[in-house]
């Protein structure tokens, strides 16, 4: 059975039961006469009954209307608290949903550059709801062109022509080691060097292998290792530990208390990070002050480095 009236429909029925008129409901709802006539029209030939015995100063509601009144009160009422329910929910959730900015980033920069902008905009009194995306290089890219995220921060040029790329700084791969590691007193480390230790590389496939690989290719050097991991706190768990040598951004490593870390030199190995965006998005006020605190973040943290 198709229900073809509406909640118009059941307050024209109401108000004519509680004014005993069509004329006196056409006042008390707002609408024409002949519209509240109309409206009862419909109900009668949609319920099959007849709801008011028309005279000429009274309108009479019969069986049928009067068995209706309660329940169409009772559906005016849930309809009503139904309406207020979710006003008063999105009242409460506008200001935190309006607020909430969607970054995507690559892990190893998170501690470095992220965090950083993040504790900046709290300083600031900034009540931010930021979504974290913590990807690969190409998903970051992935979740920006599909809108996903509001903005990336990642460390390959923009592959896809909807989007731009922002650089921020160059991060070189430095080897990281043991805080009494012998290496530690070294400004640079060497290919040699590092041959004769138990190296960690990041997993193939990864961004930062496929610049390390590029770039011994380049040299004609080659690099044995003996652990290769996925993500650059794994690595940092081994240094730690004393399992060996990890070639990691220095973003990655920057502020370890219990690591250090020196450039490698011939070659040195540098990768671009920047921002990630869609081309011709304009960002709410709050994603652009995310935007602008990433950027302090990164001169203040790594552009004063170089």
């Amino acid at each position: 059975m198709r229900i073809n009236y509406d909640f118009t429909d059941l307050q024209a029925f109401l108000a004519v039961m509680e004014t005993g008129s069509f004329h006196g409901a056409a006042d008390r709802i707002g609408l024409s006469q002949p519209a509240v006539t109309r409206r009862i029209m419909k109900l009668e030939e949609m319920l099959e009954t007849q709801l008011f015995q028309r005279h000429t100063r009274r309108v009479i509601p019969t069986l049928a209307g009067k068995r209706l009144k309660a329940r169409a009160e009772a559906m005016i009422a849930d309809a009503e608290e139904i309406t207020l329910a979710m006003r008063d929910e999105t009242a409460r959730f506008a200001f935190q949903r309006n607020e909430i900015v969607t970054v995507a980033t690559i892990p190893t920069i998170v501690s470095g550059l992220l965090a950083p902008a993040l504790q900046m905009q709290r300083k600031e009194g900034l009540a931010l709801r930021v979504r974290i995306l913590d990807h690969s290089a190409n998903e970051v890219a992935e979740a920006v062109v599909s809108g996903e995220a509001d903005f990336g921060i990642c460390s390959i040029p923009a592959l896809d022509p909807g989007t731009e790329f922002h650089p921020l700084f160059d991060d070189p791969i430095v080897a990281t080691f043991p805080e009494d590691h012998l290496l530690s007193a070294q400004d640079t480390v060497s290919w040699e060097e590092l041959m004769q230790e138990a190296v960690i590389l990041p997993r193939q496939g990864t961004g930062n292998r496929l610049l390390i690989d590029e770039a011994m290719a380049a040299a004609r050097v080659s690099c044995r290792w003996s652990f290769e991991v996925g993500r650059s706190t794994t690595a940092i768990d081994l240094v730690e530990t004393g399992c060996g040598i990890a070639l990691l951004p220095r973003s990655s490593v920057v502020g370890r208390c219990r690591t250090h870390f020196a450039p490698l030199c011939a070659p040195e190995i540098r990768r671009p990070v920047g921002l990630l965006t869609r081309r011709g998005v304009r960002h709410s006020e709050t994603s652009k002050a995310l935007i602008d605190a990433v950027a302090d973040a990164a001169h203040s943290q790594f552009v004063s480095m170089e």
